[in-house]
């Protein structure tokens, strides 16, 4: 089974790019991040067409997750991360596919730092922590995968120095993450790829992409049930050169099942 995450930068803009690597990739399950689309400006016609159905969170202008299956059923649980009912950015979509629990998330940016927006980020990381910690006590097949916008090590960025202050790298998110691995959740693309250099995402400026002055900000988290189950991942970098595409590339993993 072939699971992927891919932040799309605006569903409606990058639509062309997102059929053209469902076609070439084939995934079972994805899961997207930042529509940037209200609940009924979403694609269903044409992810169906594709051989996709979906369920998805929409937002107007920003945000919104969605989770695409191929010849897969999708019960949603939950559209919201427990812990805040005056939360409203669409970041978070929980469902059971195939006998998994699959967290599709969008975690908040945090920029700049310090200030309130870094502070909701630590708070829906404490959120997140809750509702992992519950998964992992259930001891289920369960994946968390998304745009975390947390780079964990210096590994995970192209001249870590420069990223000391950033939301992203901050010491306050790069703690919470280990937390996540510490309590069992297995960084799965890590795993296959221990001490390689690998990114997922490349801003449009300053040709990031051609210089490879990358981030890994997309990861795909396994519970300790499903460890055993990992046999390759990935990430096509290829699809952030295409034309008009998104600034994250998909990442994705093979698991048998």
């Amino acid at each position: 089974m072939k699971i992927a995450t891919y932040n799309v930068n605006g569903i409606n803009a990058r639509l062309p790019v997102l059929l053209r690597w469902l076609e070439e990739s084939g995934p079972d399950v994805v899961c997207l991040q930042e529509l940037k689309a209200p609940q009924d400006r979403f694609p269903e016609k044409e992810i169906h067409a594709a051989g996709y159905q979906a369920i998805w969170k929409g937002q107007n202008s920003w945000n919104g997750v969605a989770m695409l299956t191929k010849g897969l059923d999708i019960t949603k649980v939950q559209d919201t991360l427990p812990g805040d009912p005056d939360d409203e950015q669409s970041r978070y979509l929980e469902a059971i596919i195939d006998q998994m629990v699959i967290c599709c998330l969008y975690l908040p940016n945090g920029n700049p730092y310090p200030g309130p927006k870094f502070e909701y980020k630590l708070s829906w990381l404490k959120r997140l922590k809750k509702r992992t910690d519950e998964l992992i006590n259930m001891d289920l097949p369960a994946i968390i995968i998304g745009d975390f916008n947390i780079i964990p090590e210096p590994i995970d960025v192209h001249k870590p120095e420069r990223w000391e202050n950033d939301a992203l790298y901050r010491t306050e998110v790069r703690k919470a993450y280990r937390g996540l691995l510490k309590k069992g959740w297995l960084d799965s693309i890590r795993t296959v790829f221990p001490k390689e250099k690998i990114y997922t995402f490349w801003d449009y400026m300053y040709r990031s992409y051609d210089r490879d002055a990358g981030i890994r900000l997309d990861h795909i988290l396994l519970s300790p049930y499903l460890e055993p189950a990992l046999q390759s991942g990935g990430v096509d970098r290829h699809v952030r050169g295409w034309e008009k595409t998104s600034d994250h590339a998909p990442t994705w993993i093979q698991l048998e099942k």
